[in-house]
């Protein structure tokens, strides 16, 4: 994947972004209609998207290489659930939920996957599909945690609510479907994945509709710097130092890099705006990483070559 590439590819996310900001500032949009949307994303397309994403053919020689994907993959999770313990404590609460949130989860799914077919082939879609699993079982398990904890006090109903979420449960299948090998009925396949196709344009516009209220003069402020600061530059650093120290061969190093260096995932301003979290702050958040990240990836592509 050439520079050109690349910038096409992050550009398209803030058209979908701006059509969003249209759609919601004409009207066309209103407050439930992004509620709508919202969870339209989050009860049907994402889960459709995640077990897309599982809808791959493993081979013995990449087997052994997939499995230390999948360690550094954990490994980040764990550094990232850790620097959550005491990182954001000076911020508010609701401030506090959207950074540890986009902590832990990037924008992998949408960016990640593309950059790394375009620089390694379908060896490189493979491991960053591998990589991703952590990631989308964290999401939907500890990430959910941090936005619904102040739902209820019932310590019961909050893991009962967060184990039986769409999105985790289309996890279970997913890895179900990974392991087992099982081929689903050629409809459902081709369902599933025109479903899940659409996950990138609406969660981009649902951000869209969020960005409408927001001034953009306060986008970019000491909060957002940090969090892209950390998603973008220390986080892939220590994912490097990670891999190295595993023996990652040339590509599997480069993927997880490269997957751990993505802006903010979209779905921060999602859960925010779904749990009545600081929605506005969430997509500051995604906005400005995203916007930085078009100056980090490339570098970090240019990097590990």
């Amino acid at each position: 994947m050439d520079i050109g590439q690349l910038f096409s590819l992050q550009g398209s996310l803030f058209l979908m972004i701006l059509l969003g900001l249209f759609l919601k500032k004409k009207g066309i949009i209103d407050d439930n209609g992004t509620r709508c949307l919202t969870d339209l994303c989050m009860d049907v397309i994402i889960p459709c998207n995640t077990i897309k994403s599982c809808l791959v053919d493993f081979d013995t020689a990449e087997m052994q290489a997939c499995w230390w994907i999948l360690l550094v993959s954990v490994l980040m999770q764990f550094v990232g659930i850790i620097l959550n313990h005491f990182l954001f404590n000076r911020f508010n609460e609701q401030q506090k939920k959207v950074l540890q949130y986009c902590t832990i989860v990037s924008n992998g799914a949408f960016l990640g996957n593309p950059v790394a077919e375009g620089i390694y082939g379908n060896i490189g879609l493979l491991y960053s599909s591998i990589f991703l699993i952590p990631q989308r079982m964290v999401i939907w398990s500890v990430g959910t945690s941090y936005f619904v904890s102040g739902e209820t006090t019932d310590r019961k109903k909050v893991i009962r609510n967060v184990l039986t979420h769409p999105c985790l449960v289309a996890v279970y299948i997913g890895l179900l479907i990974m392991v087992t090998k099982v081929q689903l009925p050629e409809f459902m396949t081709l369902t599933i994945k025109s479903i899940g196709n659409c996950n990138s344009a609406i969660t981009m516009m649902i951000v869209g509709t969020i960005l409408a209220d927001v001034k953009f003069s306060t986008i970019v402020n000491k909060s957002t710097l940090f969090i892209s600061l950390l998603r973008l530059v220390l986080l892939p650093m220590v994912a490097f130092g990670l891999s190295t120290a595993c023996g990652l061969e040339h590509a599997a190093a480069g993927v997880c890099v490269i997957m751990v260096g993505m802006p903010a995932g979209a779905t921060a301003a999602i859960f925010a705006a779904r749990y009545h979290s600081d929605a506005p702050f969430a997509t500051k958040c995604v906005v400005l990483s995203t916007l930085l990240s078009m100056i980090t990836i490339p570098i970090w592509c240019y990097l590990i070559g």
